[in-house]
């Protein structure tokens, strides 16, 4: 492989983990959004995923300024949020399900379905109001973050094979 096409290497996965990086801050700034937008705070299981986006930005923080001996610790940060957002994605469902035999559509039939089909419903937002996907905006952006940790940065490309940038004095000093 010649430097040309190593520093074109280099240069690409810097680019894919700047790429990534930004889809991180793009979904925590959507996901605050959303939170801010709804009034996502009034009760301690509502403060949760701001908890969950605060340790996502530190992750990120530390990501972009930091070196790769902090990847473990961010990875450790990113699991952290997608077991949070795990735990949201099931708390908005298992909302939806509690609110189905309250909806008038469903009423008189709720305890007629299936179990599978009340899930689905609920999984679905067919009953209930609370969005069961928002909590993946967190887990979207806790998994990119990971993803970023695995791009390597940088290193000082390694002179070709042959082509030995010393001068050829200081080589026969050594023999």
């Amino acid at each position: 492989m010649t430097s040309m096409k190593i520093k074109r290497t280099a240069a690409g996965v810097m680019t894919l983990r700047r790429g990534i990086l930004a889809l991180v801050a793009l979904g925590i700034l959507g996901a605050a959004f959303e939170l801010a937008a709804e009034r996502h705070w009034f009760t301690f299981q509502q403060l949760i995923p701001w908890g969950a986006l605060a340790a996502l930005a530190l992750g990120l923080a530390l990501q972009v300024s930091g070196s790769g001996r902090r990847d473990s610790v961010v990875r450790g940060i990113a699991l952290v949020v997608l077991l949070v957002a795990m735990f949201g994605v099931y708390a908005h469902v298992a909302a939806n399900h509690d609110a189905g035999l309250l909806d008038q559509r469903y009423a008189a039939t709720w305890d007629a379905l299936s179990p599978l089909t009340r899930w689905w419903y609920a999984f679905t937002k067919t009953v209930g109001t609370t969005p069961p996907l928002a909590p993946g905006m967190l887990a979207q952006s806790a998994l990119l973050l990971c993803l970023a940790t695995l791009t390597r940065r940088p290193a000082a490309a390694p002179p070709p094979r042959g082509d030995d940038p010393r001068p050829m004095a200081a080589l026969e000093e050594r023999a």
